[in-house]
């Protein structure tokens, strides 16, 4: 069978990744989380001092970039790949609200989306590949045989970030939450580098008041008719 690349986009909290992943496992492709390499790259830069509420070192990061090893390994036990940092798994410290609030302003530097695309475009060179981000469609592949937008308004988002957060023990406040998203929604669609937005021939798919299994069976059917072509 003929295999493809998968590229699915779009705001922060649609479920891109749990749908990606999915997807991935029943077509027997690779999935990649593009946001979880760019939530690392957000991490090491706290580690170091680089980024904080009143600071935005660029400089350094950048300088620094070279000092970043990312790799995916696949936990067979859970039923994916988690994210390594310089070789420690930083999977739950990733997916923290801490985290959340400086990524957008980590991945709008030119310097680490250029070193983060390279990588990914050398993962998807073989295709057979479910790569979820921001500039997948766009930037990264854009010559993808499917392209995904997804969308939710921003409250059904923050509520299901919010429940996503206190299901893992955090303690969070949901109009804090739903502020965090509204910020990198602005700062995501308004930087001057791979702004998010929908690609001229990706298919918008709003997720408002739909089930995740609804979901998954409107996507994997429509990828069989593309891959059966």
């Amino acid at each position: 069978m003929t295999k493809i690349t998968i590229a699915i986009d779009g705001y922060s909290s649609t479920g891109k990744s749990t749908i990606a992943k999915q997807l991935a496992k029943a077509l027997g492709y690779v999935y990649v989380d593009t946001g979880a390499m760019y939530r690392a790259v957000t991490l090491f830069a706290m580690q170091k001092g680089f980024i904080s509420e009143n600071k935005k070192d660029v400089n350094s990061l950048v300088s620094s970039l070279d000092e970043i090893e990312l790799e995916f390994e696949y936990n067979e036990t859970l039923g994916f790949s988690e994210m390594y940092l310089n070789g420690k798994n930083v999977e739950k410290e990733i997916r923290t609200l801490a985290v959340s609030q400086f990524v957008s302003p980590v991945a709008e530097i030119e310097a680490v989306r250029t070193k983060l695309v390279a990588m990914q475009q050398k993962m998807g060179k073989a295709k057979g590949i479910v790569m979820d981000g921001r500039d997948i469609g766009t930037v990264v592949f854009p010559d993808a045989e499917i392209k995904i937008f997804m969308s939710a308004s921003p409250e059904k988002r923050a509520y299901r970030r919010y429940k996503e957060l206190l299901d893992k023990g955090e303690e969070v406040d949901y109009d804090e939450v739903l502020k965090n998203v509204q910020q990198r929604d602005a700062i995501d669609s308004s930087r001057k580098v791979s702004p998010l937005r929908k690609a001229k021939d990706a298919i918008e798919f709003d997720n408002s008041d739909m089930g995740l299994e609804e979901q998954f069976e409107r996507m994997y059917n429509f990828a069989l008719r593309v891959i059966e072509k």
